[in-house]
């Protein structure tokens, strides 16, 4: 098995058919992994109508977990990882549900990853400018100065440390310690970006063009983007302590 992508969900049920059917369509190596929060409005219950059309071959490549209740993003990523680990795949990809991130992108960062031996490819929306489309000014400034204030804090010189689609080798994963993780929120970026880069695994960042979604509610609050001040901040005094 070669790539596995995954899709943390919660009230996605207008979205989650549609982008399923587009990973599946970049190439029969990609596999999607669907993380359901246990939706309210049915979104596991699509995906497993779905899982049941085992006469469509494209659907084996289709795979579900559904947990419990609402329990973060952070969290979500982190029982796909493991899914993924115990399963053996080569590369494993994070992406969002709502066509921010556009599906055609997982074939350059797959090729990235193996053509220039990188071990997490990051697609980047400040990497050429800034590549971000139908946000409200006040939100992009929010998340062009959020990665200037994290890279700095960090160290890690990346130009969108809270990008959420990449794709990493297996290698990478199996050397984390999920345990020192503390975000449920888009703060896990951060973090995951920030363990990669101080293990010394190498990373290239290639741009894409994110579009906000037309479909459905974003999941950012204050909540969050407070979470995210303060782990940058916690991050950097592990980096300056050297407990990563």
């Amino acid at each position: 098995m070669d790539s596995l992508v995954i899709i943390p969900t919660y009230n996605e049920n207008d979205n989650i058919a549609s982008i399923i059917k587009e990973v599946l369509l970049q190439g029969n190596e990609f596999e999607v992994l669907i993380v359901d929060d246990n939706s309210p409005d049915g979104t596991g219950n699509t995906v497993k109508k779905i899982l049941q059309k085992k006469s469509e071959k494209k659907n084996r490549r289709v795979h579900l977990i559904q947990r419990e209740k609402k329990m973060g993003l952070g969290g979500a990523y982190i029982a796909g990882f493991k899914w993924a680990l115990a399963r053996n795949y080569d590369f494993i990809y994070e992406m969002d549900a709502d066509f921010s991130h556009d599906p055609s992108n997982l074939v350059e960062l797959r090729k990235t990853l193996i053509e220039d031996k990188m071990d997490l490819v990051l697609g980047s929306r400040y990497k050429k400018g800034v590549n971000v489309i139908n946000w409200p000014m006040s939100r992009l400034i929010l998340s062009y100065f959020a990665n200037i204030f994290a890279k700095t804090v960090t160290g890690v010189p990346l130009t969108d440390l809270t990008s959420g689609f990449k794709g990493i080798r297996k290698s990478v994963l199996e050397n984390l310690n999920f345990e020192k993780f503390d975000a449920e929120g888009y703060g896990f970026q951060i973090e995951i970006h920030f363990y990669t880069y101080w293990k010394r695994f190498k990373i290239k960042e290639i741009p894409i063009v994110f579009v906000e979604r037309r479909i459905g509610n974003s999941k950012m609050s204050k909540k969050i983007v407070w979470e995210a001040f303060w782990l940058v901040w916690k991050l950097g005094l592990r980096r300056l302590i050297k407990k990563i």
